[in-house]
């Protein structure tokens, strides 16, 4: 009879044991939700979601602090003074144009308040790839807009700051500009703080990706998912909606909260989220540049 062979049952790995960032003689299983490091229960502070290590909350509070941040006093959320910045243009817009520009304000009126216009652009005025972010083609497009920047802006400005919720509108405000600019038809007059807005939804996206084993975020990506879905279906039933816009902003929104919410020490966090946000701004004003030599050279009786 053969020798009955033995059985060698594997035994699970043994478990790794992490020791808080801070105080390496003591064990931990915790990690700070904003940059991931191991954290003890004397270097656990709450946070909406989890708990946050000493250096990211202080960090989040010189954010808060500094910049844009800074000039808005008495509590005053960037989030409400961006929606501000947006009523304003557009009840000057209805006093210029009349009771008729309540809903459909001209094209006259939106062009020389500054909305984006490939031609004229490439003529020069550059400006317009800013000011076209805080106009609107009427009420109902500002109240939309108001309301969808009301409902994520304010998820955004507390995850990441003022400051970073000032930048995050401004540049992927811009970079959506450069999208419709660069790749759209130059018979466009674009208007309307969507783009911008898309990039604040892009940075809620990144912020949630980035915790996504927690059940909360995970239901966040979730609704952003049904947004992105919702967005599709309407831009594919509205020609008129510069979805090249929505796609660029929301793009440049996920880089820019991944680069507000990367981990590591605060000096190599500085170092990276600088460089990231020039390397946007560098490829959105090579783009501009490269659709500027284009259409000058496609259009040249529109220049003298």
């Amino acid at each position: 009879m053969g020798a009955m062979a033995e059985d060698h049952l594997p035994f699970p790995p043994a478990p790794t044991i992490e020791v808080c960032y801070r105080h390496p003689g003591v064990q931990t299983r915790v990690h700070c939700t904003r940059c991931d490091r191991p954290i003890c229960p004397d270097c656990m502070i709450p946070a909406p979601v989890g708990h946050q290590c000493p250096e990211c909350v202080e960090q989040a509070r010189r954010d808060f602090r500094s910049g844009p941040g800074r000039a808005l006093r008495g509590g005053v959320s960037a989030t409400n003074a961006l929606l501000v910045a947006i009523a304003i243009p557009f009840v000057i817009e209805v006093i210029l144009g009349g009771p008729q520009a309540l809903f459909s304000p001209s094209a006259e009126i939106l062009f020389d308040m500054g909305a984006m216009q490939p031609i004229a652009v490439a003529d020069g005025q550059f400006w317009r790839l800013f000011t076209a972010m805080f106009l609107h083609a009427g009420l109902l497009h500002v109240a939309l807009n108001a309301y969808f920047f009301w409902l994520f802006g304010r998820m955004v400005e507390a995850s990441f700051g003022r400051t970073w919720m000032v930048l995050i509108y401004v540049v992927a405000g811009f970079l959506a500009s450069v999208a419709s600019y660069a790749f759209g038809p130059v018979t466009t007059l674009a208007v309307g703080a969507s783009g911008a807005i898309s990039g604040v939804f892009g940075a809620f996206i990144a912020y949630n990706y980035r915790r996504r084993q927690h059940a909360m975020n995970a239901a966040n990506l979730r609704l952003a998912l049904t947004v992105i879905v919702l967005n599709a279906v309407i831009a594919i039933g509205y020609s008129s909606i510069d979805w090249r816009a929505h796609v660029g902003g929301l793009v440049a929104g996920f880089a820019l909260g991944y680069l507000a919410d990367s981990s590591g020490p605060a000096r190599q966090r500085a170092v990276v989220r600088f460089a990231g946000v020039a390397t946007l701004v560098v490829i959105g004003i090579a783009l501009v540049l490269w659709r500027t030599a284009e259409i000058r050279s496609a259009f040249p009786q529109f220049f003298g």
